[in-house]
């Protein structure tokens, strides 16, 4: 089998797993919850879904800073080359090129939307991804089809040794991958960027919810927005252009700041999102909150005239706007008001190495148990297209935000934003 020694990274790999039990790995595909399709649902009418409940994670675990280790000495990477057979299509066709690795569920802010205000406990660090797993994981998903890794959290830059995983992962672009992107608070990013970029840091996303000082501290529970806006001076200065701002919006609390982040993204090659609301575990979610997608546009169309629809990549979440001769643009991310499952690419893999298939579904599969139980990475893309196989047309199954809020899943800062 054709093998390529990549010299990019930090980090040896030592693939020598035996093969898993078969009993195991048949345990571990029963993790996964029996869900049915639901065209209904898929189209976008809302219908109830037919089929079992969702299997909830046994324990919503945490993960902390220590997950993984990478070594500080460059060497070579052995990884097979070959491109693997396996699918990640699902069963409604769409094709999941995309996933979103969180590696640590520590912050270094407390947003109200995301963290309880006492905080969330930590895994052990034992149940954490080593550095060998979390590489393995990377270049089988990359071998399978996904060209596109996003960096998550909590927040990855509290992690010491982030450079060197964004530089290990760089060494996977001979098997395909394409992109490596992360998503920040900022708050450390400006002294840390240049690191990063040099490993191979591709496309930046900061979440910025206001750009009012004493509310980013309501906010977030820091004092720290002055960091966060040299982190954007400092992106924009190295081209990380369109440089995407997350905006959370929430009536009562930010809602009238967007004609000041509409003004940021005419004057700067900024793209700032709008996103709506959304139901995690002890966020404290109301739909008294959620400002619709729909009402945004409209309001800022009325106040800021001229706005014209920019056209994007089919899996993009996000509804893109411009004006003439602006330098950015706005966009509108309607999770809950105008659901974007249809084009859905995407998988989150946690820091504690579970796998879910869908942003809002209790339902997940370890794929770190079946790793250290001595799975082949052949055993481990069964288990990963099991659940693909069943991931539901829509938002899990579920019908409604309300829905959403009464299910069990985990923070939002442990599964990875």
């Amino acid at each position: 089998m054709t093998r390529r020694r990549l010299w990019r990274g930090a980090v040896r790999l030592r693939s020598t797993l035996s093969a898993a039990p078969p009993t195991r790995v048949a345990a571990l595909r029963q993790l996964v919850a029996e869900e049915s399709p639901n065209l209904f649902a898929f189209a976008g009418g809302g219908g109830p879904s037919a089929g079992g409940a969702a299997t909830s994670s046994s324990g919503a675990a945490a993960l902390s800073e220590r997950a993984v280790a990478l070594a500080a000495a460059a060497g070579p990477v052995e990884l097979d080359a070959a491109p693997l057979a396996a699918s990640l299509d699902d069963r409604y066709g769409r094709r999941h090129t995309y996933l979103r690795i969180s590696l640590t569920e520590r912050c270094s802010l407390r947003c109200t939307y995301c963290m309880p205000a006492d905080g969330v406990s930590l895994t052990d660090a034992r149940r954490l991804l080593s550095a060998e797993e979390l590489l393995r994981l990377a270049a089988l998903f990359v071998r399978a089809g996904v060209d596109k890794i996003r960096l998550t959290g909590g927040e990855p830059t509290v992690r010491p040794d982030l450079a060197a995983v964004v530089g290990a992962l760089d060494g996977l672009r001979p098997l395909g991958l394409r992109q490596i992107a992360m998503t920040t608070n900022g708050v450390a990013l400006s002294r840390l960027l240049p690191s990063l970029h040099a490993a191979g840091l591709d496309k930046l996303n900061l979440s910025l919810d206001t750009l009012q000082r004493g509310r980013f501290l309501e906010l977030t529970r820091r004092d720290a927005l002055p960091k966060v806006l040299r982190a954007v001076d400092a992106a924009l200065a190295l081209g990380y252009t369109p440089l995407k701002l997350n905006c959370v919006v929430m009536r009562g609390v930010n809602e009238h700041e967007v004609d000041a982040f509409a003004a940021l993204a005419r004057a700067r090659p900024i793209d700032v999102r709008f996103i709506e609301f959304m139901p995690f575990d002890d966020n404290d979610w109301s739909d008294s909150k959620l400002v619709p997608s729909a009402e945004l546009l409209a309001a800022l169309s009325q106040r800021q005239p001229g706005l014209r629809r920019l056209r994007t990549d089919a899996h993009d979440v996000a509804r893109t706007y411009s004006w003439p001769g602006a330098e950015g643009s706005v966009s509108f991310i309607s999770s809950m008001t105008e659901p974007f499952c249809g084009g859905c690419n995407r998988l989150r893999l946690t820091a504690d190495g579970s796998l879910k298939v869908c942003l809002f579904g209790g339902s997940e599969i370890s794929l770190r148990d079946a790793m250290r139980e001595g799975a082949s990475d052949a055993q481990l893309l069964s288990l990963v297209s099991s659940a693909l196989g069943r991931k539901h047309a829509r938002h899990a199954g579920l019908a409604s935000p309300h829905d959403i809020a009464r299910t069990k899943n985990r923070p939002m800062t442990t599964i990875g934003g």
